[in-house]
């Protein structure tokens, strides 16, 4: 399943790689929502909500269904600008009707509904649907896309002077120190894309997004748990925007009527490069096997030879060779040579990627 954004006879200046202040935002209210998600960022999450004002944290509570699973669209600009002041006046200048669509994704649950029925505004059958599907929701999205619907103008002013107070409470010292990463990686995206083309920036994106090019046809595929297409040449062109705090979240924006966006994880320093779902896939299947994750257990605590592992499980080395090479081509294993014998380990590293829970398995 994916995510297809059509750039076909797309100019290249038409691809922008920078960082968005309100799209940062958007990533850091949703830590805030759901820090389940972000276990790296539970110290900053705990101590963001003890100094949130309480009424404050009250309006961030009641309208987090506008970040904590969907996002709404006007969240992640097409066009960023340099201060989340510049980007909120952008949003004042959408129409209601864009707004009010792009909003109604998160209350009503599906990303479908704008595509089904008219407009929410003037089409009664469509905004009694949007009720009907806020409702189902929850009390909260229920009551959000009533006012939505009746007085547009009164909350998307409700929404920005929320938006706004996040700014003095926590957004501005988090974004300052962010701000330096984000811009050195949409510049080494930006330079990558100069220097070799949207296929070599798109592949330091990550994994998870490739650009298909066939018969004169592109295509921009991110891997999500949905099927869609929209055209990034309808839309003006695609941003690409680094984020810090939406790691490992890959947020794609492809509503009618909006620029495309895609919102990507800026890699972590040191050896923990994003790997592909094929290869977390590989792995689960390596470890899946019972005498596979018996062997893994064995090297987890130190290294073996094939002859120890073989007399401590009764096997045969053939077939303790043959289970090795499985997580070996997983990137599980660790091996070095001592002499006439190859001694193998289980990549503790790379195994915690899987799961804390997992590797005090394979520990315990």
């Amino acid at each position: 399943m994916s995510v297809t954004i059509d750039i076909t006879g797309l100019p290249e200046e038409r691809v922008l790689f920078t960082p968005s202040p309100l799209a940062e935002l958007n990533a850091m209210l949703h830590v805030l929502a759901e820090p389940a998600h972000h276990p790296a960022l539970h110290g900053w999450a705990a101590g963001t909500t003890t100094r949130i004002p309480p009424e404050l944290a009250e309006r961030l509570s009641e309208a987090d269904f506008l970040w904590r699973s969907s996002r709404a669209d006007f969240l992640a600009p097409g066009l960023p600008g340099g201060t989340l002041a510049e980007e909120l006046d952008a949003i004042d200048r959408i129409d209601d009707e864009l707004y009010v669509r792009g909003a109604l994704i998160t209350t009503c649950g599906s990303a479908r509904f704008s595509r089904r029925l008219g407009s929410p505004l003037t089409d009664p059958a469509a905004n009694e649907r949007a009720r009907d599907l806020a409702t189902a929701r929850g009390p909260r999205q229920a009551a959000f896309a009533d006012r939505l619907l009746a007085d547009p103008p009164a909350v998307r002013a409700l929404v920005r002077r929320m938006l706004e107070d996040c700014q003095a409470a926590f957004f501005a010292d988090a974004w300052q120190r962010v701000l330096p990463d984000l811009a050195a990686d949409a510049r080494r995206k930006a330079d990558l894309h100069a220097r070799h083309g949207l296929a070599g920036a798109i592949a330091a994106v990550s994994p998870a997004v490739a650009l298909e090019e066939d018969g004169g046809r592109r295509r921009i595929v991110i891997d999500k748990l949905q099927d869609s297409t929209t055209s990034g040449t309808d839309g003006g062109g695609v941003t690409f925007i680094p984020t810090v705090f939406g790691r490992p979240h890959l947020l794609v924006v492809h509503a009618r009527g909006w620029r495309p966006v895609l919102q990507y994880p800026v890699a972590e320093a040191g050896p923990s490069e994003p790997v592909s779902l094929a290869l977390v896939q590989q792995r689960l299947e390596a470890l899946a096997h019972p005498i596979r994750l018996r062997l893994a257990r064995t090297i987890a605590r130190g290294p073996h030879t094939t002859g120890e592992l073989a007399a401590a499980w009764q096997l045969s080395a053939p077939e303790v060779s043959r289970h090795l090479a499985v997580l070996r081509k997983a990137g599980l294993l660790i091996t070095e040579r001592r002499g006439r014998y190859m001694l193998y380990q289980l990549d503790l590293s790379g195994s915690a990627r899987l799961g804390s829970d997992f590797l005090e398995a394979v520990l315990r």
